[in-house]
């Protein structure tokens, strides 16, 4: 589903210099400064090399005159659920749809996996929310979510939004197997 125009830059209106692929080994070092940097600003979470080695194909990159300037990740927390995480594109690449395309890329290989819910915690719901998002009270996210989010240090008190998609015309409001927990979207 990752289209040809994405790989050259072409869907983005950029030449050939500007393209979104899966993360390699080699991004790492990008990545970890472009994610801790907003982290230095708390806007999102830290994330040690170890932490991004381990998790590298969960990950794609913009990669622009052989520089990272963006990253997102997807990863998979149950049969039907991923969430979308650490997406972080460089100040000076903003608002030229990187973030929009890091995000329908992650939608896409969720689809292709056949991922049918996709959510995301962030400080900045207004991006998501224009790709189709929408938001829930994070306490209704699964105990999943919950497992990783104890051992953040800024838990219980972060201040993310939760947001959340269905993928395929699924339903934001089906339970995974054995979840009994119903997300409802926040009406503002």
């Amino acid at each position: 589903m990752l289209s040809d125009n994405l790989k050259n830059g072409d869907d983005l209106g950029l030449d050939a210099s500007v393209h979104i692929r899966k993360a390699r080994t080699m991004d790492v070092p990008g990545m970890q400064r472009l994610i801790n940097g907003f982290a230095d600003k708390g806007a999102m979470l830290h994330r040690s090399l170890s932490e991004l080695y381990e998790n590298i194909r969960d990950f794609f990159v913009v990669i622009e005159d052989d520089c990272v300037v963006g990253c997102a990740g997807l990863h998979v927390s149950w049969k039907d659920l991923a969430e979308l995480k650490s997406l972080a594109v460089d100040e000076s690449a903003q608002g030229r749809g990187f973030g929009k395309e890091l995000i329908r890329t992650c939608l896409n290989e969720a689809e292709e996996i056949g991922i049918t819910r996709v959510f995301a915690l962030t400080y900045v719901p207004a991006l998501f929310e224009k790709n189709g998002f929408e938001v829930v009270d994070k306490a209704m996210l699964p105990r999943k979510v919950w497992t990783e989010c104890v051992y953040c240090p800024k838990f219980p008190d972060c201040g993310e939004i939760a947001v959340i998609i269905g993928i395929g015309g699924a339903s934001i409001h089906e339970s995974s197997a054995g979840n009994q927990i119903v997300l409802e979207p926040i009406r503002r």
